[in-house]
């Protein structure tokens, strides 16, 4: 991680609202470049809408978004050019096989046909999909679908990757090969968002961690400075997330692959 550079992510006072619920209220957030970076919630939180809205999928009703220094309100296309966005649900083109995928989110980001292909072979194989590369997007899996759908967020390389429980469906093996696949874009220089209920993934797997409860960032920092945070004596992140929030995680306690 390079300490020099510019932060990946800084949100400032985000609101969102819809009818009478406040989804995101005053959000402060700030998240370095080079890290794998964790947001962690109860159900509600406000963890989803608020990277909606760092995505450029929803527009904030108030505050300001700063992505690698472009500002997403006033420099749209330049913020979103370096980011790409995972949903909890896979997002792909079922008609089109996994190579066909590829080949077309590709296209749209202006990604050289034979780059292209070599970045798909790469991921394909990282994956466990290359022998299903062939195969329509529709008869896949959800965890195959799963896995293609980040295949197609990496394909132009992006800065920032932004996923919304990226391990929901997976087994052990696949989600072993995602969280060795974000790890390495994160010793390349990319910077990772994820949210997850599984808390260890974020223990294990994350280099800070930020916890929001009612639209509001309760605490962000290593799991060291969020145990300071919430007073000593608390050895895990479950104890600390129990902690501030006083909300358990459903899948608190169960292991991770």
């Amino acid at each position: 991680m390079t300490s020099e550079a510019a932060p990946a992510l800084v949100v400032s006072g985000l609101r969102k609202q819809f009818g009478t619920k406040q989804a995101v209220n005053d959000l402060d957030l700030t998240v370095r470049a080079g890290e794998l970076y964790a947001l962690l919630g109860p159900n509600g939180a406000g963890k989803t809408t608020s990277l909606r809205m760092v995505a450029g999928l929803l527009k904030p009703d108030a505050g300001t978004i700063s992505i690698f220094g472009a500002d997403l309100g006033r420099e749209p296309a330049r913020a979103k050019q370096v980011v790409s966005w995972v949903p909890d649900e896979p997002m792909l083109y079922d008609k089109l096989t996994a190579l066909e995928q590829l080949d077309f989110v590709a296209g749209l980001w202006g990604v050289e046909s034979k780059q292209a292909r070599a970045r798909a072979e790469q991921l394909l194989r990282w994956l466990d999909l290359w022998d299903n590369r062939n195969q329509r997007c529709e008869s896949f899996s959800r965890g195959m679908k799963q896995k293609a759908a980040l295949a197609a967020a990496l394909i132009h390389q992006p800065q920032l990757l932004i996923l919304d429980e990226p391990l929901t469906g997976l087994d052990a093996a696949a989600a072993r090969q995602v969280k060795d696949l974000l790890q390495a874009r994160v010793r390349d220089g990319a910077t990772v968002i994820l949210t997850t209920h599984i808390l260890e993934v974020a223990e294990r797997l994350a280099d800070r961690i930020g916890i929001i409860q009612g639209g509001r960032l309760l605490a962000q920092g290593t799991l060291d400075e969020l145990q300071d945070t919430a007073g000593g004596g608390r050895t895990t992140l479950e104890d600390v997330f129990l902690g501030l929030t006083g909300v358990p995680s459903p899948l608190a306690g169960v292991e991770a692959a």
